[in-house]
């Protein structure tokens, strides 16, 4: 009876729920994949301090790094995964607490005579005591599958914001391109018109110029509008309305990096870094605990022990221990055992489709980032300057009166398409680096790639 009472006093003890430990471990564990810093809104006064911060990093124009930081601290879905920590918390320290001792009392009114029968009892579960450590470990493992689930949820974002930003930087410049191509076509339809109204110029040629104005200036709606989409996707993203939605950029679409960190061994790096890997390779472990103690504690029922105190009505007063025994003949645990034992075979299979689709991702996502940098070079080092070669030569034959206005123009418009087809490559290829990263489990090194090898 001393010891249930000196464990029941310790456990009281430290019963507090703390918000902090668990993202602690999630801004750890982000800061060292992607170099950013993540923080848990909590109503305080340095909230006011975030959101100034925010707006001094949108005011003179947004870059990439600015942005990830901002969707770290300020997005409100990952706010809200970093509140599903503090529930997971709560669990972990419900686990560690006893359950509370019931105490009851009994009255009888005598129906003849004088005196009354009254009687106390103060019951508490014995075996809870045994079992505490470890329902409180599979709570611990819980919390630690939840921090990773969490830590995942955060690199996602990051990609999510890596990909928008490379998609609204791409589309700006591709705006601009098609702004060139819209003044050279609506410079020759309005020739054209001239012409065609002076009987110089056939219905054909007048026709197909116009033609070219009405489907650049389409070109040009459909781009501004999708524009308009990625702005709105990435202001999603880093928490941001109102004025502060209408941030300019700072920086332009970067070009390729001069190398590439070692592609090779990406598969088995992924298989250690990744967190929602290591999250359903504990949440196996998990579950063999929770059938561990499912299967140790089948044969034994519930066992209160406590104290009885009594006085009859003409009787000395007693005082006593008090003892109830749950006999499990009934349910031994059957139904719980199968339903855990089913979960854990689920944890098992989930842990391999978990590991399968991380390899399968990082074979697409490093073939796709092969081939948009292809693409991007080729076009570097063939197409335009073949493009800008055919426009110089054109521009000769067109001062020798050898090439005509509207052929010239042809020529101009298909060597701005090529930059705007260069400019999507680059997209594509910083799009598919961070698909890449996200696959990985973070930043791709050389350092990590290496790591991977040596494994």
């Amino acid at each position: 009876m001393r010891t249930i009472c000196v464990l029941l006093l310790a456990t009281v003890g430290c019963a507090s729920v703390s918000k902090e430990p668990g993202h602690d471990d999630v801004e750890r564990l982000v800061r060292e994949r992607t170099g950013h810093q993540t923080r848990w809104a909590q109503g305080s006064p340095e909230d006011e301090q975030v959101d100034k911060w925010v707006g001094d990093l949108v005011g003179p124009g947004l870059t990439q790094t600015a942005a990830i930081d901002i969707a770290l601290l300020n997005n409100p879905r990952l706010q809200e995964a970093y509140e599903e920590l503090g529930v997971s918390q709560a669990d972990v320290v419900q686990a560690g607490l006893l359950r509370n001792p019931s105490i009851g009392a009994h009255v009888a009114f005598p129906v003849r005579g004088n005196g009354d029968e009254v009687s106390f009892s103060l019951v508490q579960d014995f075996l809870d005591v045994f079992m505490l450590p470890l329902r409180k470990r599979i709570a611990t493992e819980q919390f630690t599958v939840e921090v990773l689930r969490v830590a995942q949820k955060a690199l996602e974002t990051v990609a999510d914001v890596q990909k928008e930003f490379a998609d609204v930087e791409a589309g700006t410049a591709l705006l601009a391109y098609r702004r060139t191509v819209i003044e050279a076509t609506s410079g020759a339809a309005e020739l054209s018109r001239e012409q065609y109204s002076a009987g110089n110029l056939s219905e054909l040629r007048h026709t197909t110029q116009m033609v070219s104005y009405e489907q650049a200036a389409l070109d040009l709606g459909r781009d501004e509008l999708e524009l308009f989409r990625h702005r709105e996707r990435l202001n999603r993203l880093l928490g941001l309305w109102g004025a502060r939605a209408d941030w300019t950029l700072a920086e332009e679409l970067p070009p390729l990096p001069a190398s590439e960190p070692p592609l090779d061994h990406l598969e088995s790096l992924a298989i250690r870094r990744r967190f929602d890997v290591d999250a359903a390779r504990k949440r196996r472990l998990l579950m063999a605990n929770a059938v561990a103690l499912a299967r140790s504690s089948r044969l034994v029922g519930r066992l209160d022990v406590g104290v009885d105190a009594h006085q009859d009505a003409d009787g000395p007063r007693v005082l006593g221990p008090f003892l109830i025994l749950e006999l499990p003949i009934f349910d031994q645990r059957q139904a719980l055992i199968a339903r855990l034992e089913a979960q854990e075979r689920e944890a098992a299979r989930r842990l391999a489709a978990v590991s399968v689709d991380a390899r399968s991702e990082v074979r697409i996502a490093r073939a796709e980032l092969i081939a948009a940098r292809r693409i991007a070079e080729r076009y570097q080092s063939a197409i335009l300057p073949m493009r800008d070669k055919v426009v110089d030569e054109s521009q000769l034959f067109y001062n020798g009166m050898l090439l005509g206005l509207y052929q010239l123009i042809d020529v101009k418009r298909e060597q701005v398409e090529a930059h705007a087809q260069y400019i999507a490559s680059i997209r594509d290829y910083w799009m598919a680096r961070a698909d890449l990263e996200r696959a990985v489990g973070g930043q791709i090194s050389r350092q990590s790639a290496s790591a991977g090898e040596k494994r």
